[in-house]
């Protein structure tokens, strides 16, 4: 008797088991778009150790293996501490040109056919590197990576809102300036902390960005509560909201996010690292979905998390109880949300509509 009840056990575990293989391949092979992404937070252990290696007088390791415990966050602070460390690592043109590409490159291989990769200029000019050089050399590598890798690039500008209104006047510079603005800028944000860094005094900065054409994408609501997403949405005239974790805290902004069809840009493992949700099973992505709230699923600084977009994609599945066609729903949410043109969007919803069938035709 009692074997043949550990018999009936082992089963259904194994039938998950499985499914959950199913679907984590489903995933690997599915075209994807990506909307909250960040450059130098997307830099493999490999780069990272390679421009470590080239620039030793930095603090961040040269071992790739050694990354692992450096990038163990407290905190948010904490995160932001080593963050910049590795941004430090990126001195020279040819330094921004490799990233660039390379991070490309690992998209391609998650399947990412268009990403709005967030860059913050003001980080390198003010480091020394000549402002049309950055932008040559993110240009360059955004056209070899489309042309070798088949994934499309978009600049999102954004803000260090721990340096102040200096690196808001310098981000909006670049990004308004005829003879510099790149061809694939289309978008401006906002990062860095929250706390203490109030976001209505960006608004002249976003005024003359949205006059420029330039759509708005501030980080809001992840480490501070709905209050700063509110100030996103009214001063800073928000499309997106990058993370807004917090939203779930307010009933009446989830139902102004979900009227008004403004995404949240949601990073589930970057919410864990940085202390800013406790345990995945306490994420308020669940909430978002079932007030209506246009959900993306993004992978923020994924070597630094130890993830990558799929990642992201199986864990969103497991919180949502998602199968094969609601992660592809999932996905076509972020083309919807994407500043990308309409063709571009039929185009990867196609893509998406053609895997889903083909994967699950008898």
């Amino acid at each position: 008797m009692s074997d043949q009840s550990s018999d009936h056990s082992a089963a259904p575990a194994a039938g998950q088991a499985r499914q959950a293989r199913d679907l984590h391949a489903f995933i690997a092979g599915l075209p994807k778009a990506e909307l909250h992404v960040h450059h130098v937070g997307s830099a493999s252990p490999r780069i990272v150790s390679e421009l470590a290696a080239r620039h030793s007088d930095s603090k961040v390791p040269t071992d790739p293996e050694a990354l692992v415990d450096y990038f163990s966050f407290t905190d948010f602070a904490h995160f932001i501490d080593v963050y910049l460390s590795v941004v430090d690592l990126i001195r020279t043109p040819e330094d921004v040109r490799l990233l660039t590409y390379e991070v490309a490159r690992d998209m391609a291989r998650q399947q990412v056919r268009y990403a709005e990769l967030t860059i913050t200029p003001f980080s390198s000019t003010r480091r020394g590197i000549d402002a049309r050089a950055f932008m040559d050399a993110i240009e360059d590598a955004r056209k070899a990576a489309e042309a070798e890798f088949g994934t499309v690039l978009r600049w999102c500008f954004d803000i260090p809102g721990e340096a102040g209104l200096e690196a808001a006047e310098e981000t909006v510079r670049l990004a308004t300036d005829d003879r510099l603005r790149p061809e694939g800028l289309v978008s401006f944000g906002l990062g860095g902390p929250e706390v203490g860094v109030p976001r209505p005094q960006f608004k002249p900065y976003f005024d003359r960005a949205i006059a420029a054409g330039l759509r708005s994408v501030p980080h809001a609501g992840e480490t501070t509560g709905p209050e700063t997403v509110w100030d996103a949405l009214n001063d800073l005239r928000a499309e997106r909201i990058g993370h807004g974790t917090n939203s779930a805290q307010d009933p009446k902004l989830l139902a102004h996010l979900a009227e008004h069809g403004i995404a949240l840009e949601v990073c589930p493992t970057s919410n864990i690292a940085t202390r800013a949700v406790r345990t995945l099973d306490e994420h308020p992505i669940k909430e978002f979905v079932r007030a209506g709230v246009l959900v993306t699923i993004n992978s923020d600084d994924p070597p630094m998390f130890g993830t990558d977009l799929n990642n992201e994609y199986a864990v969103a599945a497991r919180l949502l109880d998602l199968d094969e066609r609601g992660v592809a729903d999932l996905a076509k949410n972020a083309v919807r949300a994407s500043f990308l043109d309409p063709a571009g969007k039929a185009g990867i919803d196609d893509e998406i509509d053609a895997y889903t069938s083909a994967w699950l035709a008898p």
